[in-house]
């Protein structure tokens, strides 16, 4: 089943929109703001979906639950994918364009809804019947590793997809391929890992099982801690992390005219040169981290110590990435902007570890909705906030890269966490 695992995570970062999103976004004539706006949108529709879809693959199925998931990011893709297409050459009225952007990010967020929390449930599951509990950071961030792998191949085909078509927009259809082969690989999913099935389950049920998770969650001390670090830590991530992409393309023009190749190629190729490369260097990196995640939890002691040396790193890094950004410190900027991808993708096998060491298993599933929900809430209303900022500093052109302000809320929020984080939190005994 690893290997399933695996696949799984290595088909479903076949995100060739990924790297370039924010800039298919600009191409369609959308500003920051209005880019956070969509953000938003899609974490509320996730944010309402998250914790109902969680109950329902515990108590209906989880495979079931990967399956619909995956049907709602096709269709997602698709309307993104022809809307662009029809942005960019004029053949839909403006009027349009926001009505169909948010159509498309609402089954994306659908899409997402039905799977965070599900097949991290079905892994941890597995576990148990093959009584490997205590491989839960290792196995979990070998499973993850092979997500950023399938992320560092996507980031040099998305590359070349934007290469060879000189177009943001269309590496949305690409995106739909490896999707359907995913579709393919649940099919093979044993049916021990859906989890406590009931043959009748009634609305009801399926209400009572997720008062019953929210109210263990909201009394339990340490789960309520571990839902505000992933809001502070995933939430701001979320919504900052593309900022990347802008940044490479301010990059990529004096790079490409140093190389003698501005003549010859269009903005579109310049930035594929610099973005597909950073991109796979990247999640290169971000895949070795996930997998290593255990051995620095060994070196601490406790994932819980881990969690708050990660918080002082990124402390640090945010508050370098300051003055990089405010004065177009390029190589500082996209080495720090690496680096707080490497430390999430230590941060989550570490983050979701002691979630399910806090949780009982048949609330598996909904309990990391639950985690997934609290993030959405918080990139939902970090995103515009950051995209307005960020609006502001360009118009007015205060800094060099008006992105500065995002990393000086992304310090205070880490050295809040670092603070209060001297006590670990106490395991929960499952009963």
């Amino acid at each position: 089943m690893l290997g399933r695992f695996s696949l799984y995570g290595f088909l479903k970062n076949q995100q060739y929109y990924d790297p370039f999103l924010i800039l298919a976004f600009r191409q369609m004539g959308l500003s920051f703001f209005m880019i956070g706006i969509l953000v938003a949108f899609r974490e509320v529709i996730a944010n309402l979906m998250e914790i109902p879809s969680g109950a329902v693959a515990d108590l209906f199925g989880r495979r079931k639950a990967m399956i619909l998931s995956f049907v709602c990011y096709i269709i997602s893709f698709m309307v993104f994918g022809v809307t662009g297409v029809a942005a960019t050459n004029g053949t839909i009225p403006p009027a349009a364009i926001l009505p169909l952007l948010f159509g498309a990010m609402g089954f994306f967020a659908v899409g997402n809804a039905f799977r965070t929390g599900t097949h991290k449930a079905m892994i941890f599951t597995w576990l148990r019947v093959e009584g490997r509990e205590d491989e839960r950071t290792k196995v979990y961030g070998y499973t993850r590793s092979w997500s950023k792998l399938g992320s560092a191949l996507s980031a040099i085909l998305a590359a070349v997809f934007v290469f060879a078509t000189s177009n943001y927009v269309y590496i949305f259809f690409f995106s739909i391929i490896p999707y359907v082969l995913g579709i393919v690989n649940f099919m093979g999913y044993p049916r021990e890992v859906d989890g406590n099935i009931k043959k009748a389950t009634s609305g009801k049920e399926v209400i009572l099982h997720l008062k019953k998770t929210l109210a263990v969650s909201v009394k339990q001390a340490s789960l309520r801690r571990l839902v505000c670090e992933s809001m502070g830590f995933e939430g701001f991530f979320k919504a900052a992390k593309d900022y990347l992409q802008p940044i490479l393309k301010a990059a990529a023009i004096p790079l490409t005219g140093a190389l003698l190749l501005s003549d010859r190629l269009s903005e579109h190729q310049q930035v594929a040169l610099l973005v597909g490369p950073v991109y796979f260097a990247l999640y290169l990196l971000s895949a070795l981290a996930s997998r290593k995640a255990y051995v620095l939890v060994d070196k601490h002691g406790s994932e819980d110590h881990t969690a708050r040396f990660l918080w002082l790193i990124s402390l640090l890094i945010l508050t370098v990435l300051v003055p990089a950004l405010y004065y177009c410190w390029f190589t500082v900027i996209i080495l720090g902007f690496i680096a707080l991808y490497v430390m999430q993708n230590l941060w989550r096998p570490v983050l979701i570890s002691r979630f399910d060491a806090h949780s009982d298993e048949d609330m598996g599933a909904t309990i990391l909705s639950i985690e997934s929900q609290a993030k959405s809430v918080a990139t939902m209303i970090i995103a515009p906030g950051l995209g307005y900022v960020v609006d502001l500093m360009q118009t007015r052109m205060i800094g060099c890269l008006p992105f500065w302000p995002a990393a000086i809320f992304g310090a205070a929020v880490a050295l809040a966490f670092f603070v209060t984080a001297r006590t670990p939190t106490r395991s929960h005994t499952r009963g």
